[in-house]
């Protein structure tokens, strides 16, 4: 994984409707510590680019935590200064974390990065609506949910989503779980029906024909 990623937030539509967020954090599975995040892209670049938004990623709990909070600070810094909406992936990864997905650690990482700057936080879905509240409440700004390791099922997605929706999250950000889909297309209209329509899984499903 790069870390250079497309970003589905909770906007979707088709062609001259559709975002543009630039991610400027990346590492590979190939670096000494792939939890290290490093900048490839700056928001004067996204901006001359075009783009209605950037995003940041910050894996708290690896040794170089520090160094990319300072990153996000003055990211969050250049996004005020230019007008530009900053969403952070707020992940806790490392030797101390014994479960990246513990309440405890990803309501904390969620308030972290509101606290930095974010206007919108990605982090890992907590495995229940109940937990997942937890999550948004302590959060001051929108939360959307990562989609994760590739999933077995259509249901086992919706199911996610839909969950973290029911819990107060405000969308989703997802990458392999699309793209790696054998209908992508298909799985955006879904997860569509669920974040903006209001839609039941079942509803969702039919769409896939399932």
């Amino acid at each position: 994984m790069t870390g250079v990623q497309t970003c589905a937030l909770p906007i979707w539509g088709e062609g001259k409707d559709v975002g543009l967020i630039i991610h400027l954090s990346a590492s590979t599975v190939l670096s000494p510590d792939p939890n290290d995040k490093v900048m490839v892209c700056t928001v004067e670049e996204a901006v001359r680019l075009g783009a209605d938004a950037v995003s940041i990623q910050v894996n708290l709990g690896a040794p170089t935590d520090s160094r990319m909070l300072r990153i996000l600070g003055a990211v969050a810094k250049s996004c005020r200064d230019w007008g530009m909406p900053l969403l952070t992936m707020m992940y806790t990864r490392g030797e101390g974390i014994a479960n990246q997905f513990d309440v405890k650690y990803v309501k904390h990482a969620a308030r972290v990065g509101a606290e930095l700057g974010a206007d919108i936080v990605k982090v890992n879905y907590t495995g229940s609506p109940e937990s997942f509240q937890e999550v948004v409440a302590g959060c001051p700004v929108p939360v959307v949910i990562a989609g994760g390791e590739k999933m077995e099922t259509d249901e086992e997605l919706l199911t996610m989503v839909f969950e973290s929706l029911t819990a107060g999250g405000r969308g989703v950000s997802i990458g392999r779980n699309i793209f790696q889909h054998e209908d992508p297309t298909a799985i955006i209209k879904a997860i569509d029906l669920l974040v903006h329509e209001n839609k039941s899984i079942e509803e969702a499903l039919q769409l896939l024909g399932k």
